[in-house]
C-alpha cells in the first residue's frame, strides 16, 4: 500500500464503505489440495475482505487508492445490476484492518479478529507471523526477477 498519497479521510471514508458494504471472512476451513483418493485434507485459513456494489468508480477507487487486492466484475443473477468488487486478503486485508480500524464501527469484531490472526503472539514467539515489509520487499523482488 502506497502510504504518500493516502490520507485518514481516505481510510475513514474506506471504513465506512466497509462497514456499510463490505464483508469480511475470517474462517479455518479444510481443503484438499488434490483430489486423489487418499490425499490428505488440510486446514487453511481464509482471510479477505471485500467491497461488492453497482458504483464503479467507488470501487475503483479503492484499488487505485491502496495499490492491494484486485478489481473486477463480480458475477450477478440474470436480471440483477451489474457489481463491481475490491477485494484482498491474508496479509493485504491485515493492512487495510490495521489502517481503518480507529474508524470502523459495525465490523470492529471482525476486523479485530483479523488483527489478532497476525499479531497474537506474547512478543517472544513470532514463529506465527512474516514480518509484513520483508515479505513486501522479497515479493517485490521476484516479480522484478520473473519479469511481473
Amino acid at each position: 500500500m502506497s502510504g504518500t498519497e493516502v490520507t485518514e479521510n481516505d481510510f475513514a471514508y474506506l471504513a465506512g464503505l466497509i462497514d456499510g458494504e463490505g464483508s469480511i471472512y475470517y474462517k479455518k476451513t479444510k481443503q484438499k489440495r488434490n483430489t486423489r483418493p487418499g490425499k490428505p485434507v488440510h486446514n487453511v485459513w481464509v482471510i479477505r475482505l471485500e467491497i461488492a456494489m453497482t458504483a464503479r468508480d467507488t470501487v475503483k477507487w479503492c484499488h487505485d487508492t491502496f495499490k492491494v487486492g484486485s478489481f473486477g466484475e463480480r458475477k450477478v443473477k440474470e436480471g440483477y445490476k451489474r457489481q463491481w468488487r475490491w477485494r484482498v486478503s491474508h496479509r493485504d486485508c491485515l493492512e487495510i484492518c490495521i489502517a481503518v480500524w480507529p474508524h470502523i464501527k459495525n465490523k470492529l469484531h471482525k476486523i479485530e479478529q483479523v488483527i489478532d490472526h497476525y499479531e497474537g503472539y506474547d512478543g517472544f514467539d513470532k514463529t506465527n507471523v512474516v514480518d509484513l515489509e520483508n515479505y513486501r520487499m522479497t515479493r517485490k523482488f521476484n516479480w522484478n526477477l520473473h519479469g511481473n
